[in-house]
Parts: structure tokens; sequence; C-alpha cells
């Protein structure tokens, strides 16, 4: 099989193709602010093993520099433009713990061993929350290598989605998030469900739900912790019945079929 995908829970990934590891928006913590991780296992340290790492955007669930220090020197790590401007302790750590760190815009390609990577557009607040600037934007990936898989980072529906990610084999799509309520610029099951039946992939795997939480909140609409993989998992069979959904588990990996 050309890809493997691993769900280490929220939005971290790691797709393996062509012998390539390429990990997303890392976080390797317990609990981040008032978020606490309430599934799964803390994923190994081997998670940490990549040749790329891609970032989809500034917020610290996703750009987290405790969890981006674990990366071995050497690491490329694919950023949004303007990210060590508006995040300092980027360029420090990139600095001493040797990171190759480069800045991309939608339609820019970096190269990776035998992968290319494209970064593409995402409809979500880029900024380094709880403050700061619009300084950069928020991203998606488009992998490719023997397959095409696309990680959609965070991000809402927007006109010319499908367009802009262009044809792709496997997509990785949030169907949740952290808390009691979704903002704009966030997928939720049904959203989800609309983007994969226009994108169109062969596969699907949903991300971005299940695994953090605020603390003291564990009671407040306890559905949108546990139910958006499975109502993904109901609406893409609705909507998208041609898409072969893989349901994983934290730590659990899939291989799919993406021939044909």
């Amino acid at each position: 099989m050309p890809v493997e995908v691993t769900w280490w829970g929220h939005a971290t990934c790691t797709v393996q193709d062509s012998g390539v590891r390429v990990l997303t928006d890392p976080l390797f913590v317990r609990r981040l602010a008032h978020l606490r991780r309430r599934r799964g296992e803390l994923p190994p340290p081997a998670a940490a093993r990549a040749e790329a790492v891609l970032v989809s955007h500034l917020h610290s669930d996703h750009l987290h520099l405790p969890s981006l220090a674990r990366l071995a020197p050497g690491t490329r790590l694919i950023v949004p433009r303007g990210a060590t401007r508006a995040v300092p302790g980027l360029r420090r750590l990139g600095a001493a713990g040797g990171l190759r760190i480069t800045e991309v815009a939608p339609g820019d390609e970096v190269k990776v061993a035998e992968l290319v990577v494209r970064a593409v557009p995402a409809r979500h607040d880029g900024r380094r929350l709880p403050v700061g600037p619009h300084l950069s934007p928020a991203l998606g990936y488009v992998i490719r290598g023997a397959a095409r898989t696309y990680f959609a980072g965070d991000t809402g529906l927007f006109d010319g989605m499908a367009a802009a990610v262009g044809e792709v084999d496997v997509a990785l799509l949030p169907v949740g998030g952290w808390g009691p309520f979704l903002g704009p610029g966030h997928l939720n099951a049904t959203r989800a469900a609309e983007a994969l039946a226009a994108l169109a992939p062969r596969a699907a795997v949903p991300v971005h739900y299940g695994t953090y939480w605020p603390i003291g909140l564990d009671g407040v609409r306890p559905h949108e912790f546990h139910a958006p993989g499975d109502e993904f998992v109901r609406h893409a069979a609705r909507l998208a019945p041609d898409v072969a959904v893989h349901l994983l588990g934290h730590g659990e990996s899939v291989r799919p079929e993406v021939s044909g």
C-alpha cells in the first residue's frame, strides 16, 4: 500500500508515504492551558520522528512549541508564512533545536525526499491567540507521493475548496473540536461530510475530535466530545457513499486502498 496514516489524537497524524514520514500539528502533552487530554494515551516518543512536520496555523493546540522541541535536529518544519515573526519562540526553537523552518503560503510547494508538500488555503483564524495581529494564514496541505493525502488542518467550508485542494486520494478532515461549541471556521461532522462529497477522495480519516476538553466541563454537551466521529461516518455514508471512511482510535493506523 502506498500510504499509511496513524492518528495520535486531535490534529496530530503521521502520514508515511514512499518511506517518508510526515507529522501534522504535533501535540504531545496531557494538558494545555485549560484543556486536558480525556481520551487516548500520549503519543510515544517515536511519534516525534519525521522527515517533515506540517503546522497548519498558529493556535497553541496546533503550533505547540514544547511538542516541536521534541523533534530531531535537521527535521524540516513547514509553517505558514509569517509564523516566525508572529511567534518569536518558534525562531528561537529553530536556532537552538536545529530545525529547518520553511514558511509557505497557499500554492507554495516544498520537496521532502520523495514527496512534494503543497500548501492550500483554509478558512480559519490564523492568529496566535488570545491576541495578535493577522500575520499568518491558516493552511491545509496536500502531501504528494505514491498517493495524494490532504491534511485540512482546521478549516470551515469555503467556496472553491475542492478546486484549491485538487484531486486527492486520502482526506484527513477535522470533524469536531475541543469544546462544547464550535466557532466559525470549523467543520462539524455534517459540514465535514459535505466537504468530503466535494473533494471526492477514495478514503478519509476523521480527526480533531474526542481528545482534549476543557477542565470542569465534562458534563457540558458531552456528545460534542464523543459523537463527531460516528456522526461523520453516518453523514459520509449518505453524502459520499463511494468514499471509504476509516474511524481510527488513538494510536491506530490504516493503509487506505487508493488504487484501482
